[in-house]
């Protein structure tokens, strides 16, 4: 049956029905892009039979909205969607027809309309912004704002999952920690490579923890031997104990078992860094697999635990602080995340690369071999770190009383605005997005107080023999930002006796990264697009979704440009403005102008 026979006897149904399936903006415009796409020009007269059964059907505008679909449709609906738009409506369909239904694309999310099929929408990039000198010397390798920004991230969950327990930060009455999953995606050869560069920061940790490992297995094998051809002495002698693996980095192909072993082994602590997302998707989708809950776990650094059946041997760490930085396709989202019910969906910190239009001289001119240097920058990171994890048990990010109110009528807003358009799915990735851009402070503000030492790091590790942790708490005190614990005893600090202190963000550096919410929040929306709705939870949003493209603060001006380019009317888009400002959803701050409450 041919595309044309299909939306014929679908629009017999629903005119059959006396029913309204696009009752709304958030129905009407992806039926004009489904059938558009499926059916071509011959699909229009079907549109108009199917828009015609609205009381708010006007034929000259609903022209208007199929010659848009026709020009800009990318495939991003199909009959799939017209399926379910009549599910929806509980139109009842004969068997035959119903049989075909299976057959269709699922339908996507509302992002899928906005950003698949306008066409005229860019994701933001990150602000510029000054960024602490070991940041934005790994930022400046980036040749476009995109990978700037992915340099940035990537940065920041690797120096993040180093510095792991050691840096804290109370959220939601719990203790929080620095361990960001974050996903990059782009289209194949969209200069996402970058990320391998962000590795090697890590890669010096990672080895020292294996080098480590290598040693005391052979001291473990010399005593296994010793141990094995002993006589009647063997009884009384203890068996010698293999030692765990401990490492940093770990495979993203790995079993279930495998890699809960290697986070107790590491005491929970470890970083998965795979420039394939698939990597990771196949391992989990394998029948040895099944760890996507150990990253929904880890997110909140619950406990893990598993038992051995073979040797009923019970393991657990009771906080987990896994870090997690892949990349991939477009194509890699969906065998990775399912769908927006998916928990990996909201914790996720998701970044879309841009596509490359032009070509680009790959040819480096400076004669740098990056690998090298950010090799070089992860040993000087790697030799601060150790001295600072030897000398301080716990470093507490504590934000001032207007910081925090700042950032909760901030978030507040998104999140909103993210119920209006999306429903519950994104209002839990706001959420979500709420405790990474304070992970991200926490990182920040740790690195800019640390600044003039890890441009010194190189002197502390020639100068190990003569300094001391005394030394180097002595040092931090002097740091900007840090300051002892008030649990600590005055005459403890003025002995240079501190294990723990707090750390304070400047506003400079607060307000940067809370500008990084609003483009996170909109390539998260974008993402979304890529995973089919669950049609048990799907909600009728009254909002139209045209608004996800408005800053939280906006004029009318902005919103006609907006409206225009999405086919929305200037006396609809009124109507819309005056609904939303009664509902209370939307404040009129001067004349023409609205933000998001």
């Amino acid at each position: 049956m041919s595309e044309i026979d299909i939306i014929e006897q679908l629009t017999v149904a629903v005119e059959q029905a006396r029913v309204d399936i696009a009752p709304t903006y958030q129905e009407y415009m992806p039926l004009a892009f489904a059938v558009a796409n499926s059916c071509g020009e011959a699909g229009r007269s079907f549109f108009h039979r199917l828009c015609s059964l609205s009381a708010k059907y006007r034929q000259d505008e609903a022209d208007k909205l199929y010659d848009h679909a026709l020009l800009n449709g990318r495939g991003g609906n199909s009959l799939g969607t017209v399926f379910h738009l009549v599910q929806l409506a509980g139109v009842r369909l004969d068997k035959k027809l119903a049989n075909l239904q299976n057959l269709q694309p699922p339908h996507t999310h509302t992002r899928a309309r906005e950003l698949k099929e306008s066409g005229s929408v860019s994701l933001p990039c990150f602000p510029d912004y000054q960024w602490p000198l070991f940041l934005q010397q790994v930022i400046d390798c980036g040749d476009t704002p995109a990978q700037r920004d992915i340099l940035l991230l990537g940065a920041v969950t690797v120096l993040g999952a180093t510095i792991n327990k050691l840096l804290t930060f109370t959220y939601g009455r719990k203790n929080k920690y620095p361990c960001l999953q974050t996903f990059i995606i782009a289209l194949p050869a969209s200069g996402k490579g970058v990320l391998t560069w962000v590795r090697r920061l890590a890669e010096p940790k990672h080895d020292s923890l294996m080098d480590s490992y290598f040693e005391k297995m052979k001291a473990y094998r010399r005593e296994k031997a010793k141990w094995d051809v002993m006589g009647k002495e063997k009884a009384n002698t203890p068996e010698p104990e293999q030692p765990g693996m401990k490492m940093f980095l770990i495979a993203g192909d790995n079993s279930g078992a495998g890699m809960l072993e290697n986070l107790m082994d590491a005491d929970g602590a470890g970083l998965i860094c795979e420039t394939e997302a698939d990597t990771v998707s196949a391992a989990i989708g394998a029948d040895y697999g099944h760890w996507s809950d150990t990253l929904r776990k880890s997110f909140d650094h619950e406990r893990l635990a598993y038992n051995r059946r073979t040797n009923h041997e019970y393991r657990e760490c009771k906080e987990s602080y896994l870090s997690v930085l892949i990349s991939g396709t477009p194509g890699q989202v969906k065998p990775l995340i399912p769908s927006a019910e998916n928990g990996l969906f909201s914790r996720q910190v998701f970044y879309y690369m841009p596509p490359i239009n032009e070509w680009v001289d790959q040819f480096d001119r400076s004669g740098h071999d990056y690998d090298s240097m950010f090799t070089t920058w992860g040993e000087r990171w790697k030799r601060l770190l150790d001295a600072l994890t030897g000398a301080v048990s716990s470093i507490n990010l504590r934000l001032t009383q207007a910081q925090k109110d700042e950032f909760n009528v901030h978030l507040s807003r998104v999140f909103s605005r993210a119920g209006v358009v999306h429903g519950d799915h994104m209002k839990s990735a706001v959420a979500r997005i709420a405790i990474n851009i304070c992970r991200i402070t926490s990182v920040v503000a740790l690195m800019r107080s640390l600044d003039a030492l890890l441009m010194a790091a190189d002197d502390v590790s020639r100068t190990a023999g003569e300094k001391t942790d005394y030394d180097l708490v002595w040092a931090l005190m002097s740091c900007p930002g840090l300051s002892p614990s008030p649990h600590i005893a005055r005459e403890n600090v003025q002995d240079g006796v501190v294990s723990r202190f707090d750390l304070t963000v400047s506003n400079d550096d607060f307000h940067a990264v809370l500008a990084l919410t609003e483009p996170l929040y909109l390539h998260s929306c974008h993402i979304l697009s890529f995973l089919p709705a669950v049609e048990t939870m799907q909600q009728k949003l009254p909002q139209d979704a045209f608004l996800d493209l408005l800053p939280l603060s906006f004029t009318r001006s902005q919103a006609l440009q907006v409206g225009e380019r999405c086919g929305i009317s200037p006396g609809t888009l009124d109507s819309l403005l005056k609904r939303m400002v009664d509902k209370r959803q939307l404040t009129k701050t001067g004349r023409g102008e609205y933000r998001f409450n």
